[in-house]
């Protein structure tokens, strides 16, 4: 059966706004029937790293949660920390980004909450038995969320072929030990040339991994890979930034996995949860980078489903739709696959495929133009 996306596009009327348009788009989902009075709401968005623009404006996220609001609910805005060093690995500097990008409170009128924690080892632990993985870390605020409405920038990315909803929710919403199960199967590296020696990461390591290595010039760690976990707490503590991830997980198992920990992100919020997606400044890759790219292909539009499957599938047809825009990274004309054509070895259909095969969604939709 096929899922209905509904869509509006960014052509102004009756000298409405844009943010006009996205309660109109939210009117179909009846949200005061949806969530129960005073149910907290996590909208879950990406805060931008710093130096990266194409990130969400939070006006949008501000008229969302004012919606939300009227209808006596209790949203807050809310992020994971990253598995890399950057300006959002840990809650304090995750939160200054934010504050830095515009997501004040005094901007957006919702309280600001990192969903797993400190240092992004806040999680719940959720079983479940699909193709590839059982268990699962995620976020704690986030699956202990009454509702969710995830606010998605739709974009290229270069390990999955584009960035939608399926990613913001199954790699976003993942607590640390999540992300890295998803992008790795071996344990962190310590860096010879970086490492101190100063012990941060036996300190905090749950298991004692990181041992000291004998002899040498100068004093360091490694991580004994039989006892490590991958909980990532070494790579977040580590001052020197010496401990890193081993990016060793390809493309497509990588993209089953992040479909399944969507999975169970969701698998408590059954009927209570939104997906909005933003096809706009369609970006060629992350906005976890510190720096965007020219779009490569015009403004469409917003989409919002139930369905995060279905939802993902209109939005790389629409977008497959277009011609790219002069001066873009990749030349497309209008029915070719801007995505393969950004990344050739990328078969971004794997993620939509196994989604729907573990019951995610369905990537038949019907697109009902509001």
């Amino acid at each position: 059966m096929a899922s209905k996306v509904y869509f509006v596009d960014f052509r102004i009327e009756n000298k409405k706004s844009l943010l006009d348009k996205l309660e109109k788009l939210l009117a179909p989902f009846e949200i005061s029937k949806k969530f129960r009075k005073d149910a907290l709401v996590a909208i879950k968005i990406h805060f931008g790293e710093l130096g990266n623009l194409a990130y969400l404006r939070p006006q949008w996220a501000a008229r969302l949660a004012q919606i939300l609001k009227k209808a006596d609910l209790k949203p807050f805005l809310t992020d994971t920390n990253t598995l890399y060093k950057g300006s959002r690995s840990d809650a304090v500097v995750h939160l200054e980004t934010a504050v830095r990008n515009g997501f004040d409170f005094a901007v957006v009128g919702a309280p600001l909450i990192i969903a797993d924690g400190l240092r992004g080892n806040t999680y719940e632990r959720i079983e479940l038995d699909l193709p590839v993985l059982k268990e699962f870390y995620v976020a704690k605020e986030i699956y202990r969320a009454d509702g969710l409405i995830a606010l998605t920038h739709f974009k290229g990315h270069e390990l999955s072929g584009f960035g939608g909803v399926i990613k913001n929710i199954g790699m976003g919403c993942a607590a640390r030990k999540g992300k890295l199960q998803q992008h790795s199967t071996i344990a962190p590296k310590v860096n010879k040339k970086q490492c101190i020696g100063c012990g941060s990461c036996l300190e905090y390591c749950p298991v004692g991994a990181p041992e000291w290595v004998e002899g040498g010039k100068k004093k360091r760690m490694r991580i004994n890979e039989k006892k490590c976990i991958g909980c990532g707490e070494c790579i977040a503590v580590c001052p020197q930034g010496a401990i890193k991830v081993q990016w060793n997980e390809q493309a497509i198992p990588f993209m089953k996995k992040m479909a399944e920990y969507a999975c169970a992100v969701l698998s408590n919020k059954a009927g209570r949860a939104i997906f909005i997606s933003f096809v706009q400044n369609v970006s060629p890759a992350c906005d976890c980078y510190h720096f965007n790219d020219y779009p490569i292909v015009r403004d469409i539009g917003i989409l919002a489903s139930e369905d995060p499957v279905a939802i993902d599938q209109a939005a790389v047809e629409l977008v497959n739709a277009e011609p790219t825009l002069p001066g873009a990274k990749v030349t497309a004309d209008p029915g070719e696959d801007k995505f393969r054509a950004l990344y050739p070895e990328i078969d971004w259909s794997v993620q939509l495929k196994h989604a729907e095969e573990i019951g995610l969604g369905s990537r038949e939709y019907e697109l009902v133009h509001l």
